[in-house]
């Protein structure tokens, strides 16, 4: 898989997060290692999400693993904290921020529920 394809991919994943209920401003840089190899970042600004294919150098966190572990994480499908634990990924910065990521990820799968519903 390429960085683009893997790119679109987390970023479709990601955009079905709701960030509406997220307090205050979140700024996530992704290092993708290995496959799929590069840099994006995840940010929540005034209840909006954003997923662009750049670094972010006003970032709390950086996550740094291969491209299939974050699309783990991403999809709901590894536990973010877990994969921290087991070194398998590697977090920089402000890890109380870094934790929200599990409340961005927690509110897509509420809004993949609700979507089921209808």
């Amino acid at each position: 898989m390429t960085y683009e394809e893997f790119f679109a991919k987390v970023k479709d994943t990601f955009m079905d997060a709701d960030a509406s209920g997220i307090e205050g401003h979140l700024a996530y840089q992704f290092n993708i290692t290995g496959e799929a190899e590069g840099i994006f970042y995840v940010e929540v600004k005034e209840g909006k999400l954003y997923v662009e294919p750049y670094e972010y150098y006003d970032r709390d966190a950086i996550f740094t693993a291969p491209a299939d572990l974050l699309m783990k994480i991403a999809e709901g499908k590894q536990d973010p904290l877990l994969a921290y634990t087991l070194k398998k990924l590697k977090v920089e910065g402000d890890l109380g921020k870094a934790l929200k990521l599990k409340e961005l990820l927690a509110s897509k799968k509420k809004a993949d529920k609700k979507a089921k519903k209808k």
